[in-house]
């Protein structure tokens, strides 16, 4: 089944009974509920309405996709030989968007594909204006052989052209991720899965990198709970939060919940790759965020603790980091 009635398939339907790839995806994510499954590249028509409610029902299945569109006209669409128009694209993204609305897109565009002209130029860049990706990977047009196009077609459009109509495309996405992510992510607690220290750490100043479920790079500082852990190198190890300890004290975050909140016990837990952990986004730096790490924690943890109603302005982030601030927050490297 494709992802609606926009779009064709060079293949024939299977149909019948069987396995499909939700079930795949599906069976994947049941093996553990703290095991987060990506998947990543299949063609925008593989998005039938099981997988996406899939995804939307599934906290460990990522709210990410990858959906290239390559070009956003239809008439190079049609001679790409892609199998759906500009209109079906985007019934397809309002499809995924209503259906998983925290979902990250990411995309591919080609500038310069043979015989592409100005109007259909100006068509892609429309295109990202209305979509605003959260990722893109974006390349001028080079023609390999044996494809259609080397059988069929001109690789007309001049290198020049090529160049400053890519370069058009990158500045459209970069405007529009830096906007989108400094609305839709600064201020927001994101669980983040630790993959190790930023490439840019340095003695002083180091720093952890990970992903959220969106598929987002998170740069954030190692801190520590005393000078002398600090200065120890060989293992860093700090204190923060504990998700046990978070979970109530969220729950009463107002008035003389706040009193209680400074007065409750530090709790020494450690922090390393491969854990999760809950980070406050305090900078958007193109698609890369910055942030501070609040508490260490699961996966169905987090998702439990629907922070989405509990903090909508602010006000739960806001505290943690006074706290922070204060000395009462820190987190060491494993």
């Amino acid at each position: 089944r494709t992802s609606n009635d926009g779009f064709s398939n060079m293949f024939k339907l299977r149909g019948g009974a069987g396995y499909y790839f939700a079930d795949l995806v599906e069976a994947v994510a049941d093996i553990s509920p703290e095991l987060r499954v990506r998947f990543t590249s299949p063609h925008p028509k593989d998005y039938p309405p099981e997988l996406l409610a899939l995804m939307a029902e599934r906290s460990n299945v990522c709210s990410q996709l990858h959906m290239p569109a390559q070009s956003g006209s239809s008439t190079v669409l049609e001679r790409m030989r892609r199998g759906y128009t500009r209109e079906a694209y985007l019934q397809l993204i309002d499809d995924v968007r209503s259906t998983i609305p925290d979902v990250a897109i990411s995309s591919d565009f080609i500038s310069g594909f043979c015989g592409e002209t100005e109007e259909e130029h100006q068509d892609t860049l429309s295109l990202m204006e209305q979509v605003t990706y959260d990722q893109a990977y974006m390349f001028a047009y080079s023609m390999r052989g044996r494809t259609h196009a080397y059988r069929t077609m001109s690789d007309d459009v001049p290198e020049e052209v090529k160049m400053r109509r890519l370069n058009e495309v990158i500045n459209v996405f970069r405007t529009n991720v830096q906007h989108r992510n400094e609305s839709m992510e600064v201020g927001k607690i994101r669980l983040v899965l630790v993959e190790g220290e930023s490439k840019k750490s340095r003695p002083g100043k180091r720093a952890f990198s990970g992903r959220t479920d969106q598929n987002k790079r998170v740069v954030f500082p190692i801190e520590y709970g005393t000078e002398n852990d600090r200065n120890d190198e060989e293992g860093l190890v700090g204190q923060c939060w504990s998700e046990e300890e978070i979970r109530p004290m969220l729950r009463t975050l107002d008035g003389e919940g706040t009193a209680m909140l400074q007065g409750m016990p530090k709790i020494k837990v450690q922090l390393g790759p491969g854990d999760y952990a809950a980070v406050l986004v305090t900078e958007a730096r193109g698609h890369t965020l910055q942030g501070r790490a609040l508490w260490r924690s699961t996966l169905r943890g987090f998702d439990g603790l629907d922070l989405n109603t509990l903090h909508g302005d602010g006000t739960v982030a806001s505290m943690l980091v006074a706290l922070g601030e204060e000395g009462k927050i820190a987190v060491g490297l494993r």
